[in-house]
């Protein structure tokens, strides 16, 4: 089944669940690197995905309730985000297909108040895991 292609500066868009954690999500950029053109741009190909990272994003979780800050970023695609065929540079391309697996980063741990006096807990968990898809800017050229 063929799908549109993703191109240099399209948008990836996040989902604000993390499992435990809720994260005030902002959009991110792929950089592509293929050697074929879409309208003038750069295709997207697998491995391109790694070029996304949305840094500074606020997160709590649970119990956690002071917000932490964290980064963005495409764990692994979906089956259907890679071409199954078509190629650029022996490299497939990449399709905006459905979502893909995506990774919280945790930079500055949320918080969870104290019982009592003392010193705030931090958040001891490092990653969190969630969704995510990309917003094509061209949705005439597709590939399979």
């Amino acid at each position: 089944m063929s799908d549109v292609i993703v191109i240099d500066g399209d948008m990836t868009t996040f989902k604000p669940s993390f499992g435990a954690a809720t994260v005030v999500v902002r959009p991110g950029r792929i950089t592509a690197s293929g050697k074929a053109r879409v309208l003038g741009k750069l295709a997207c190909v697998v491995g391109d995905e790694t070029s996304v990272s949305v840094a500074g994003c606020m997160y709590s979780a649970g119990p956690y309730s002071i917000p932490g800050t964290g980064t963005l970023s495409i764990a692994s695609l979906a089956a259907n985000q890679q071409a199954g065929t078509c190629q650029t540079g022996s490299k497939k391309l990449l399709l905006k297909g459905g979502s893909f697996t995506a990774r919280f980063t945790v930079s500055v741990p949320a918080m969870q108040p104290p019982p009592g006096p003392g010193s705030p807990i931090p958040d001891p968990t490092p990653t969190y895991s969630g969704s995510g898809s990309f917003v094509a800017t061209d949705a005439t050229v597709k590939a399979g």
